[in-house]
């Protein structure tokens, strides 16, 4: 099995451009893959067009074949043609929902575990775990399953913090992944702070970044994780 995923945060750090801050990142990921495919099924509040122009202009120094998997007449006929694959951020249940409506989730992960490389920001990390259980996401539409693509075997919490509004009393992150690991104590939780990113490169797995992630699982609550740390155990 050969694996070679990107899982990032988010698309921006906090006020600079698109993509910019995973370019360093996502170049590596180019050598020998110039004809991605992006999948935009998050961007609920967009249309696909707007989508993928936002991503061909956030990646345009690459030099990258980027077409939308909305533009090919067989979605799963376009991941098969494609070197690697993007999914980008919005909404979780929507994009695990049309993920499902085209049968692409077991394709998917068959293409990446031969090699094809993926790459995700948001919602498209989130979808990359065992399920989507511990998504930031309201449930707009109900996807037939919360199982997910599994190409690393926890869960995902991208653009977490811990932060509470003064006045504010609902739960903060922390408590409701909380809520997670009581219900699941034994599947981890990686959360992932903006500027932050996952790289698993076959059995390898690396917190990369200029941000600490936080694990969660069972009894372990918000523990740092450093930048650079090696995660790899968490592959096992």
């Amino acid at each position: 099995m050969t694996i070679n995923t990107l899982l990032l945060s988010s698309s921006r750090v906090g006020d600079t451009p698109y993509l910019a801050h995973a370019i360093p990142f996502i170049k590596p990921f180019t050598a020998q893959a110039q004809k991605w495919i992006f999948i935009p099924y998050a961007g609920v509040s967009m249309s696909y067009d707007t989508y993928l122009a936002s991503v061909v202009i956030g990646l345009a120094e690459l030099n990258l074949d980027i077409s939308g998997i909305h533009q090919h007449p067989d979605p799963r006929q376009a991941i098969k043609d494609a070197d690697g694959i993007l999914i980008g951020g919005g909404n979780t249940f929507h994009l695990l929902h049309e993920l499902y409506r085209y049968d692409l989730v077991d394709l998917i992960r068959e293409e990446v575990t031969q090699g094809k490389p993926y790459i995700g920001w948001s919602a498209g990390s989130n979808v990359s775990g065992v399920s989507i259980r511990t998504t930031n996401d309201m449930p707009i539409i109900e996807p037939p399953s919360f199982r997910a693509l599994n190409l690393v075997p926890f869960q995902l919490n991208p653009h977490y913090s811990n932060y509470r509004t003064p006045g504010h009393n609902g739960e903060t992150r922390a408590q409701r992944l909380l809520e997670f690991t009581r219900v699941d104590p034994l599947t981890p939780v990686v959360a992932i702070v903006e500027g932050s990113a996952l790289w698993r490169k076959d059995n390898t797995l690396v917190l990369l970044g200029d941000n600490p992630a936080y694990l969660f699982c069972g009894e372990q609550q918000e523990i740092l994780i450093p930048i650079g740390s090696d995660l790899s155990h968490l592959l096992k």
